[in-house]
């Protein structure tokens, strides 16, 4: 079957856990993951990168899958379902398919780095057997190689992978695929905060943001206005966020946006080893940033 394409703010959801044993803490979870949807963003993406899947055990992966999925009513659960090892990838994508999820993330294979051949069939043995929406996650920063744009490309002509996220931090990279996938049902998202509204310029269609955790209205506002050609007002709230998308990158991604979950109340900034707290001038700057925010 065809899918729909994702477009507009999807939050890269953190994952809260408990202070004392660092467990899941499913019930927070739910209320993040409600109070998402409240704010009006498009779509959520529970265990990515930001919500520190690196860390979880597959059972724990699948948990958090199922209380997002029954925690919202009206939209999309795009599942983080990536890993560098393709039956493994395969395994974790059918288990968020039975766990509800309506589309998955996948992440390029890190470590192994792949030549494209290799990538390319690595997505295809997915999308041939899930017989769900994806998304192809292109952050050489954390697999060590990017995926071509002729890969993309390619991809782009299967039912089943509907979307690009871009976090190359390379704008020509992220404008070609654009550019060539234009006549495909396919969604290009940033994958940084700071860049989505330069991508949407070009043709992009929303995000798959870090920021949105802790400030959803403003960023649905940014790509909002974004997509309706109000470029004036997406740059009046791109000049609102800026120091809080540079800041929630200060240190390695999820510590940053933890510890503003925490100063927000919203939930524990406890993270899972080997990640460590912000460092105490990058904790003052983070609190600035979110008071001026107020």
């Amino acid at each position: 079957m065809t899918h729909d394409t994702f477009d507009g703010v999807f939050p890269a959801m953190t994952t809260p856990f408990h202070d004392d044993d660092e467990s899941i803490d499913h019930d927070t979870l739910r209320a993040h993951a409600q109070r998402l949807e409240t704010a009006g963003v498009d779509g959520l993406v529970p265990v990515g990168t930001t919500g520190e899947s690196a860390t979880m055990s597959h059972d724990e992966h699948v948990a958090v899958i199922e209380t997002v999925v029954d925690a919202v009513d009206d939209v999309p659960v795009i599942a983080g379902s990536g890993s560098n090892n393709t039956r493994e990838a395969l395994d974790l994508s059918e288990r968020a398919a039975a766990a509800g999820a309506d589309g998955l993330l996948l992440i390029s294979p890190y470590y192994n780095i792949p030549e494209p051949d290799g990538m390319e069939h690595h997505f295809r043995q997915i999308a041939d057997a899930v017989d769900l929406p994806q998304i192809i996650y292109n952050v050489p920063g954390r697999t060590g190689r990017n995926i071509a744009v002729e890969t993309a490309v390619s991809l782009a002509s299967h039912e089943n992978v509907v979307g690009y996220k871009a976090a190359s931090g390379d704008l020509n990279r992220t404008n070609e695929v654009i550019e060539r996938t234009r006549e495909e049902n396919f969604s290009v998202l940033s994958g940084d905060d700071a860049l989505t509204l330069p991508i949407i310029a070009q043709g992009g269609t929303g995000c798959i943001s870090v920021a949105a955790n802790v400030e959803p209205e403003r960023t649905v506002a940014l790509v909002g206005a974004a997509l309706e050609n109000d470029f004036d007002r997406a740059r009046e709230l791109q000049y609102e966020l800026g120091d809080l998308f540079r800041t929630l990158f200060v240190e390695t991604n999820p510590i940053p946006i933890n510890e503003a979950m925490a100063m927000r109340g919203i939930h524990s900034d406890t993270m899972r080893s080997p990640l460590s707290p912000l460092q105490p001038e990058n904790r003052d700057r983070l609190r600035r940033v979110l008071d001026d925010l107020e």
